[in-house]
């Protein structure tokens, strides 16, 4: 019996020795769970205030846009925040002063309404509740000026509204204020002055809050247009044009505002000169000779001496070839180039391709578009009877005048 009760306690022995390890295995396993799920916790709730704060950003940068930097750029192009004289005596005079007149294209709304729809507001419940078709390219709203005092044309209020929506794109206004010339060129214009709005980013509804003053005579006002063209930037810096709005300043009265708020319509050209070029088909080298000879442009926009050059695309069945350039020459209203370019052009001579003349002024800023003329085959009629005559006249040149477009 001595010998059974030694045995059963040694028995009790060794499964207590055996349960102490068990027992803390557990423990610890459960307490490297619960430190884990704590972990877990942490980093959920990090991720939910790191979106929090993007939100936050977000907000305060469409709230930027939408109450707009009022910006002036004067005659001579230099930005500042200055009110310009006529923009602070617009705005001392009471409502009484200044009567309104508004101009709806389209529209059944009153300008009034269009300022009291929230900024937040979904695009496609403003397309429905102002009448915009659903195929749209937009809507631009803006104010229009004319002191007769001071001679000066303001330009206020740009908004724009129902644009294409392609992730809320970089967007800018280009103006143009465009006057007729007489002359032998039909629909000739000169470009009087040219604006450029500040670029609004990652806005559904850009305020652009620009105010664009022009110096501009009595006797211009009736042969005068306004341009405006609505532009989308890139992150390549290129710009594509969504669409135009064109007001012809006829219809301006003196010292009464003028609250245009009309569709943008598709972009036409303008004809602001003609250039005269060459054609020369060289079939056994497999080349072709552009021959620039003369282009005929509006006066200078300013008095001061300023140099022009030309610059020549040439691409083949939407390959474009290495560009070439002519030399400088002065801005004249007749300007004597009489330089030629060879460009290669491959088998066979059906020739799918394009030459692209284009005119550009230069000074000691950044340089500006005159003007550009498109030869081919696949071309406007007077470009394609051109090419055609090219093709007819194997190595004999062909010249023939083209007007100049912007």
């Amino acid at each position: 019996e001595e010998h059974d009760m030694i045995q059963k306690s040694s028995v009790m022995l060794d499964l207590h020795s055996l349960q102490m390890p068990f027992s803390n295995t557990w423990k610890y396993g459960i307490l490297a769970l619960a430190i884990l799920l704590l972990l877990v916790a942490l980093t959920f709730l990090a991720c939910q205030m790191c979106q929090l704060q993007k939100r936050n950003r977000t907000g305060k940068k469409k709230r930027c846009h939408s109450e707009g930097w009022v910006m002036v750029k004067s005659e001579n192009g230099i930005w500042g925040k200055k009110t310009p004289p006529l923009l602070h005596d617009t705005t001392m005079q009471s409502n009484a002063d200044i009567k309104a007149s508004t101009l709806m294209l389209g529209q059944s709304q009153e300008p009034s309404t269009f300022s009291d729809t929230p900024q937040g507001q979904d695009l496609s419940s403003m397309s429905s509740d102002s009448g915009l078709l659903p195929h749209s390219r937009g809507t631009l709203k803006f104010s229009l000026l004319y002191c007769r005092e001071r001679c000066e044309l303001l330009l206020t209020g740009l908004e724009a509204w129902g644009l294409p929506s392609r992730g809320y794109a970089e967007s800018a206004v280009r103006v143009r204020l465009l006057r007729q010339v007489p002359s032998h060129i039909p629909g000739l214009q000169c470009v009087v002055r040219e604006w450029q709005s500040q670029v609004v980013r990652s806005c559904s509804r850009p305020a652009f809050g620009d105010h664009f003053v022009c110096s501009l005579q009595d006797a211009e006002v009736e042969k005068s247009t306004l341009k405006l063209e609505v532009q989308r930037f890139d992150k390549y810096s290129r710009n594509t044009v969504l669409g135009e709005v064109r007001v012809t300043l006829s219809k301006l009265k003196a010292s009464q505002s003028l609250v245009l708020c009309e569709e943008l319509q598709e972009t036409t050209k303008d004809t602001v000169g003609e250039v005269l070029v060459s054609l020369k088909c060289l079939p056994i080298s497999q080349r072709i000779e552009v021959g620039l000879l003369k282009a005929k442009t509006t006066f200078p926009r300013s008095a001061a001496d300023k140099n022009v050059y030309a610059r020549i695309d040439f691409s083949c069945r939407h390959h474009r070839k290495k560009h070439q350039k002519s030399r400088p020459r002065a801005h004249t209203p007749l300007i004597i180039f009489n330089e030629t370019f060879l460009f290669h052009m491959p088998e066979p001579p059906a020739w799918d391709c394009t030459v692209l003349v284009s005119i550009y002024e230069v000074d000691s800023g950044p340089r500006h578009l005159i003007g550009q003329a498109t030869l081919g085959k696949r071309r406007a009629s007077e470009a394609a009877d051109h090419w055609d005559l090219m093709i007819k006249s194997i190595q004999q040149p062909v010249a023939k005048w083209h007007p100049l477009l912007i």
